[in-house]
């Protein structure tokens, strides 16, 4: 039940800040941005080395209040040194069997990233829960997960990257299930991080009324 619940989470929010962070006050005053503005879904890049300390530090200190899941997971032994440090959710720009099938005996979430058809066809076989457009999303933008969908309606899709302060609704019109945030989320002071949280998430409401 719990991935269930983790999945209805990320699907209802439909924000995801993506972080890419060293210390534990710099991921601090991140999170504690976004919450201010309404957005409680983080992924932890593990492009820095100490990801799953960052992980584990933040589960710790704010519970159920925020889902943190691990990023640039591109193989199982990460996959599973991320699990083990608290992440509730793998994502990876790559999609990767043995990623797979580890989170899916944990009952892990895995996004996995996907170019063509073929490769979305076989992550969704492979028990991927969403497919991560990437990198996609940045060169095409909102019309991406329209053009997955128009032939393939049941693919759950999570943006990564191409979000702006102006395209959201765009990004809703053609049917995107989450979305994946940068550096609107993750870059500048707390306050800055705040603002533009409770901006996206305000058109997320308005879209929804």
């Amino acid at each position: 039940m719990k991935k269930i619940k983790i999945l209805s989470r990320i699907e209802a929010e439909k924000l995801m800040a993506i972080v890419r962070v060293q210390t534990i006050e710099r991921a601090r005053e991140i999170v504690d941005g976004c919450l201010a503005g309404g957005v409680s879904c983080l992924e932890i890049s593990y492009t820095n080395e100490n990801a799953g300390e960052i992980i584990a530090q933040l589960k710790e200190i704010y519970k159920d209040d925020v889902l943190i899941g691990a990023g640039t997971v591109l193989d199982s032994e990460t996959a599973k040194q991320a699990i083990s440090s608290g992440a509730e959710f793998i994502i990876a720009p790559n999609f990767q069997l043995s990623v797979a099938k580890l989170c899916h005996r944990y009952q892990i979430p895995y996004m996995p990233g996907c170019t063509s058809v073929t490769e979305i066809v076989e992550a969704l076989e492979a028990g991927a829960d969403m497919i991560k457009a990437f990198p996609a999303s940045s060169f095409i933008g909102p019309k991406v997960v329209s053009t997955i969908k128009t032939p393939m309606p049941q693919v759950p899709v999570l943006s990564s990257g191409g979000v702006t302060l102006n395209n959201v609704t765009e990004w809703l019109e053609n049917g995107v299930d989450c979305m994946g945030v940068g550096t609107l989320l993750s870059k500048g002071t707390q306050k800055e991080i705040e603002e533009h949280a409770s901006i996206l998430k305000n058109k997320v409401v308005e879209f929804y009324k």
